[in-house]
């Protein structure tokens, strides 16, 4: 099924609907910044309910790299805001991710893979001119071998990266979330094997919604 351009899914905010009336401005315009944001093709996104209890507002999206039917990597993105700022972010803002992808058997075996990937987001960031503060995360690696009747499935080697930064606050205090989300994006995109896009690259599309259910 084709994505459709521009829109989230029906009921699907990714707000809590009884906090809404009392949402912080600053807030408010950080999630629109989400909404209008302006992404290249391939990629399926739309909000989720975002986690409780992390911050007093939260919003989260999920989002795939697709090429055809098939999935070529999957995540989640998460906008934390604590009007009242907090001590580990230094900031009241916070983003924070989790992407996964199987790997080709030739970048499974680079040894320096999980540097590598940890570079593409920060690398994603910089390229943007984003300011960001206070990152930290993890890279993991799994490999799964069948045997007995699932011996003929090949060798598989997964990738899971788990990251968090804190994005500078702009005019307002509200960090530019759509360059932000543009950054996270490419990083979903380079975990799939696709060759990045300049920042300026004129096929970027307006944010699409995915195709059905997805959960990271």
């Amino acid at each position: 099924m084709a994505a459709a351009q521009g829109r989230f899914s029906d009921g699907a905010d990714g707000m809590d609907s009884a906090k809404e009336a009392s949402v912080p401005l600053p807030f408010r315009r950080a999630v629109g910044g989400l909404q209008k944001a302006r992404l290249r093709p391939g990629i399926e996104i739309e909000a989720t309910r975002p986690p409780q209890r992390l911050a007093p507002y939260a919003y989260a999206l999920e989002a795939a790299v697709v090429e055809g039917e098939e999935d070529l990597a999957d995540g989640r993105l998460i906008l934390l805001h604590d009007p009242a700022g907090h001590e580990a972010w230094q900031g009241a803002f916070r983003l924070v991710t989790l992407v996964r992808a199987e790997l080709e058997p030739e970048m499974a075996a680079d040894p320096l893979l999980p540097e590598v990937c940890w570079s593409w987001l920060t690398g994603a960031l910089e390229a943007r001119g984003l300011g960001y503060g206070e990152a930290s995360g993890t890279v993991t690696m799994a490999s799964s071998h069948s045997f007995g009747g699932l011996s003929a499935r090949r060798p598989a080697t997964q990738i899971e990266i788990r990251a968090s930064w804190t994005p500078r606050e702009g005019v307002g205090g509200v960090p530019d979330t759509a360059s932000h989300l543009a950054a996270w994006c490419e990083l979903l995109c380079q975990v799939a094997g696709l060759e990045p896009l300049p920042p300026s690259d004129p096929g970027v599309v307006s944010l699409p919604q995915r195709r059905g259910p997805h959960h990271p």
